[in-house]
């Protein structure tokens, strides 16, 4: 079954660029794993500041290789002081059945 989420966090003031450059970089590798189906990363219109990022991995096994790649552990070493919160915030997604 597709693992699908969404992660949330605020850049704090002054931080928007180097915040921006990070995540830029991260997506492509994220978008490199063999199990990834989406990583797409927006801003919030009347909050630019506020990052909404849609993931989705081909099945549990892949959500895992995602959280043990290299790069993850730096990126977010680099990313927590950077935001407003503590770490992102994450939510879990599970599609709506069309049929019930």
């Amino acid at each position: 079954m597709t693992k699908t989420l969404l992660a949330e966090f605020t850049a704090r003031q002054g931080a928007e660029d180097e915040v921006a450059r990070l995540i830029r970089e991260y997506a492509l590798k994220v978008r490199e794993e063999e199990g990834n189906l989406a990583f797409d990363v927006y801003t919030k219109t009347a909050t630019p500041r506020a990052y909404w990022i849609f993931e989705a991995y081909r099945d549990e096994d892949a959500f895992q290789a995602h959280l043990n790649a290299p790069y993850g552990a730096p990126f977010n070493a680099a990313l927590v002081p950077l935001i407003e919160e503590d770490a992102s915030v994450l939510t879990f997604l599970d599609p709506l059945a069309t049929h019930p």
